[in-house]
């Protein structure tokens, strides 16, 4: 039995590499809504992650870990972390990208 139940998403099998590229780039420091917008907006209905995150309960906001006070920030929820460690060969074989 795997450690990590795979988490049941809404989203079409073409866009789930770009949900979990978003939310690796999520884990690997908390984001501003700001700079999620800035770096992940899109008009193409096809690349959805943000709203895909969303839907499903894997980003939350919170105060708790943003570095400016009264600033919320983005970050993986239990079923975002749960995710990513389902999707370990996935996360592994993703090439460097910006992480800033």
């Amino acid at each position: 039995m795997p450690d990590h139940p795979q988490a049941e998403l809404e989203t079409g099998a073409s866009q789930h590499g770009n949900l979990v590229q978003f939310l690796l780039w999520i884990a690997a420091r908390p984001r501003t809504y700001a700079e999620t917008m800035e770096a992940w907006r899109t008009h193409c209905p096809r690349l959805s992650a943000w709203e895909d995150a969303t839907a499903n309960g894997l980003i939350d906001m919170t105060p708790e870990q943003s570095t400016v006070k009264g600033e919320a920030v983005l970050v993986l929820t239990e079923k975002g972390r749960a995710l990513l460690a389902s999707n370990a060969p996935i996360r592994d074989a993703q090439p460097g990208h910006d992480e800033s």
